[in-house]
């Protein structure tokens, strides 16, 4: 459970919400850091900040290629966050997905 705490508690910020976000699009290859700050409009020594708790939350991965870092989305905890809050969904039925308007849900 501290995992998921530790992980909300990350996701629980608008910049870092965005940049998982960014991140989760992208897929396994991530993005630079650099490409990352311009995408979002994020300078980059904030940037920098926010990357080290998704990091330290182990729901980024950073890794050195050349002169750059790239940072991409660590699916294995993000899975294991998505299992957490739902193994007891449902009171043990099958879930079935639900359509939300994500703009109906930010009012």
């Amino acid at each position: 459970m501290n995992f998921a705490i530790k992980a909300l508690a990350a996701l629980a910020q608008e910049t870092r919400l965005a940049i998982f976000k960014l991140l989760v699009q992208t897929g396994e290859s991530g993005l630079p850091a650099g490409q990352l700050a311009k995408q979002l409009d994020i300078p980059n020594a904030t940037l920098s900040f926010h990357l080290k708790e998704l990091v330290s939350a182990q729901l980024v991965i950073a890794r050195q290629e050349g002169r750059f870092i790239y940072y991409s989305a660590n699916f294995s905890t993000m899975n294991s966050l998505l299992g957490f809050l739902t193994e007891n969904c449902c009171a043990g039925n099958p879930c079935s997905p639900v359509d939300i308007d994500c703009d109906e849900t930010r009012n």
